[in-house]
């Protein structure tokens, strides 16, 4: 069965390129073997991820996240059982929210600015479908 996986975190300490990257080889490496697709959303301390794949898979990666010591005050913000995956093109797309125009993000919220502790999370899931749709995810698999 496949469901869909929505969060938000706060790092614990400010992410740097190098650290950011490294998340991301890191989802790149072992998404595939798992069946996980999905996208990292990021700015300043905040991420904001979907996962998509297998129920158990999908549950122990989220269950490592919360574990992992760099990142704090994380958030469900919306889980589903899905027939089909929106985000299925990448092993981890990211999006660098410091590189998207800020009406897009004032289309969501009352700042321009990633802060999907006070969004709905079918709010955040609109965004990053929008991200999608104005070409902001790099990474896209082969």
């Amino acid at each position: 069965m496949l469901v869909r996986l929505l969060y938000a975190s706060r790092a614990t300490q400010a992410p740097s390129a190098t650290v950011v990257e490294s998340i991301l080889a890191q989802c790149r490496r072992k998404n595939p073997e798992r069946g996980i697709t999905g996208v990292l959303c990021y700015s300043d301390n905040i991420f904001l991820q979907v996962l998509e794949g297998d129920r158990d898979e999908v549950c122990e990666t989220f269950n490592a996240i919360v574990r992992d010591e760099r990142h704090e005050h994380v958030r469900l913000l919306k889980f589903e059982e899905i027939g089909e995956r929106r985000f299925g093109g990448w092993t981890m797309g990211q999006v660098n929210i410091a590189k998207v125009n800020p009406s897009l993000l004032l289309k969501y919220a009352a700042k321009p600015v990633l802060d999907p502790f006070n969004l709905p999370g079918s709010a955040s899931l609109a965004l990053l479908e929008e991200l999608i749709a104005t070409a902001s995810v790099l990474g896209r698999a082969g």
